[in-house]
């Protein structure tokens, strides 16, 4: 792989990064929408649209959509896996337990991409992304969690939720590099039509019916065209073609830019302690990364 296709897909990979930021600003703007409908509508509107664009480029655009049925069981189970699994563990994770201890666990999925990738053909684990993934890991426990954090035993299962949805995500991630870098991102789309059927499932059994207002409907599009759309297209080729464990070690900055969105928003305030977490979460990242910064080829 040429080392230009490799930069451009971590590029897009980042593009992705940086659209998630903007998802906890949305979501308070979204309102009192339950987190199953709003997940059933977002991936819905996504999955229509990508579905859309793929189709208006004619006879090749229509034999994309009908290679899904093609697809190997293991793609639809790691793609199904990682989109919905992981939300539907992270939306448990925040009804059994404090919603900032779920966050923080949760963010534990770029730590978790970065270990797995070890893993991958070729790949080997240096102490610079060992060193980078537990600065990052210690803003983003600063930044979410705050210096004291306190654990309770009766909120047990709502973190090994989180624990399970970052487990789900980090693995996403890292098993569609190991086993469906072939697969056309086209795919995702498919996997967004999926993951809205089965969340507006779980809507109608766990939830109780609602009824979006015109306001819901206009930011539902828009995070369905933003972070629980097109980054999810940018993601996969960012992981499928692109530095895996540099990609990992900048995720640390979602809760960052999360934060800061919020500060632009007037829902958050800025204090010592998040700036202090910048520094962790940016310093880690730049080391976890450096191998890429320094322009080598690394295997992920």
């Amino acid at each position: 792989m040429a080392g230009s296709s490799v930069g451009a897909a971590t590029l897009l990979g980042s593009v992705a990064i940086l659209l998630w930021g903007s998802l906890a600003l949305l979501a308070t703007l979204a309102g009192p929408v339950p987190p199953f409908l709003l997940t059933a509508i977002t991936f819905g509107l996504a999955g229509i649209v990508g579905t859309g664009f793929i189709l208006l480029r004619g006879a090749t655009g229509r034999k994309a959509v009908a290679a899904w049925a093609t697809q190997s069981p293991r793609a639809w189970a790691i793609g199904v896996g990682g989109l919905f699994g992981y939300h539907l563990l992270f939306f448990v994770a925040l009804r059994a337990a404090p919603a900032v201890q779920a966050n923080l666990i949760n963010y534990l999925w770029p730590l978790c991409i970065v270990v797995f990738s070890a893993f991958l053909p070729g790949e080997r684990l240096r102490w610079f992304h060992c060193v980078g993934g537990v600065l990052g890991l210690a803003g983003t426990v600063l930044l979410v969690g705050g210096p004291a954090l306190a654990v309770q035993i009766e909120f047990l299962p709502g973190y090994l939720a989180a624990l399970g949805a970052a487990l789900c995500w980090g693995g996403y991630s890292v098993l569609s590099r190991r086993y469906c870098a072939a697969v056309p991102t086209d795919f995702v789309a498919a996997l967004c039509l999926v993951t809205a059927l089965l969340a507006g499932l779980c809507h109608l059994v766990l939830e109780a019916v609602y009824i979006p207002s015109a306001h819901d409907w206009l930011i539902m599009a828009i995070m369905g065209a933003g972070p629980l759309g097109a980054a999810f297209f940018f993601w996969d080729i960012g992981i499928k073609r692109g530095l895996l464990r540099a990609l990992g070690a900048a995720s640390y900055a979602t809760p960052l830019l999360s934060t800061l969105g919020l500060y632009l928003g007037g829902r958050a305030q800025i204090t010592l302690d998040v700036l202090f977490a910048a520094v962790l979460i940016v310093g880690g990242a730049v080391l976890a990364g450096s191998d890429a910064l320094r322009g080598k080829k690394s295997p992920a």
